[in-house]
């Protein structure tokens, strides 16, 4: 999609609202768009135990397929929320001009470099292929950065393949030993190391404090539908608070197996991480600001354009709202 088409779409979408704001406030039904994995698990809360019905909220609940699929229908209007690594709502505001707010946080990726089993460290990476969702934003830069500081450049030492979302990029490691390595969260990173691929290392650890999923809006939306986010923002954290209340463990890990389709080990496992208190999933979604301004180096690092200021991307009012009325 074309910059251009982004910018009329957003220009299209920001009047559609302003001019529908009473009947959009009416519409209790909203449709989300998110990457499949252990990030979602506030949202499978806040479905499954009620915290959105009693707000009068229902979700129509979306896969993406790719970053720039989930990009694209956020400009359009086809979804109003989305979560995703924050750098795709950076790469929105700036590749394609479209107007967005980043309205929570919500965990520092869970990325890990995934090998298949005959690399045996970054630098057997050299002169093979690793494979991507989208070449120019988010995770992709992490595996850039990760195999820069081991010596290794891009198109020069190894080659990149556009393959998309996490559940492809581990079906194609699966299906295609030519393609290396990628960065995968769980539970697809458990699932490749059950299958015999090769833990490498652990994104946060080896770059530091990273901003990863994060709640994206369009500020348009936003602005017409403040009443309607707010109880969405109040149905997640309450979903993830439930979620990581120990004595609801078992209940949790079920929900894992039901909206992840996980075999109840691989479930268990998951869940553990998410209920990590230091590395699991950010206390009622908090934003982190230091692994923003990472999100914002590495952004400027492999593109070489240096993006806004972090306030540019940020709207937190409507989640410190959320927070207030809990």
């Amino acid at each position: 999609m074309t910059i251009g088409r982004f910018a009329s779409l957003a220009m299209a979408a920001a009047f559609a609202f302003a001019f529908s704001g009473v009947a959009r406030a009416q519409d209790t039904k909203l449709t989300i768009m998110v990457f499949q994995g252990m990030q979602n698990l506030p949202i499978f809360a806040a479905q499954s135990k009620g915290f959105l019905a009693k707000r009068g909220l229902s979700l129509d609940v979306k896969i993406a397929p790719t970053s720039d699929e989930m990009r694209a229908g956020l400009a359009e209007g086809r979804w109003q929320i989305i979560h995703t690594a924050v750098d795709n709502g950076v790469a929105m505001a700036e590749v394609a001009k479209v107007d967005i707010i980043i309205i929570n946080g919500g965990d520092n990726s869970f990325n890990h470099v995934i090998a298949q089993a005959d690399i045996n460290s970054l630098a057997d990476l050299r002169g093979k292929t690793v494979i991507v969702d989208a070449p120019d934003t988010a995770y992709a830069f992490q595996l850039y950065e990760i195999l820069k500081r081991k010596g290794l450049k891009k198109d020069i030492d190894y080659k990149v393949k556009v393959v998309g979302a996490t559940f492809k990029r581990l079906a194609e490691l699966q299906e295609n030993k030519d393609s290396k390595a990628s960065m995968l969260n769980p539970p697809f990173s458990l699932r490749a190391q059950k299958a015999g691929m090769k833990d490498m290392g652990e994104a946060a650890k080896l770059l530091g404090a990273y901003q990863g999923t994060s709640g994206v809006v369009l500020r348009s939306w936003a602005k017409a539908n403040p009443d309607i986010l707010v109880k969405y923002m109040q149905a997640y954290i309450e979903g993830l608070r439930w979620s990581l209340d120990p004595k609801n463990k078992d209940e949790a890990i079920k929900l894992y197996v039901d909206g992840l389709k996980l075999p109840p080990d691989v479930a268990a496992a998951t869940y553990a991480l998410a209920a990590d208190p230091k590395q699991g999933l950010a206390k009622d979604a908090k934003f982190d600001m230091a692994g923003f301004k990472n999100v914002l180096k590495l952004r400027a690092d492999w593109t070489g354009k240096k993006p806004g200021n972090p306030e540019k991307y940020l709207d937190l009012s409507y989640y410190k709202k959320a927070l207030a009325g809990l």
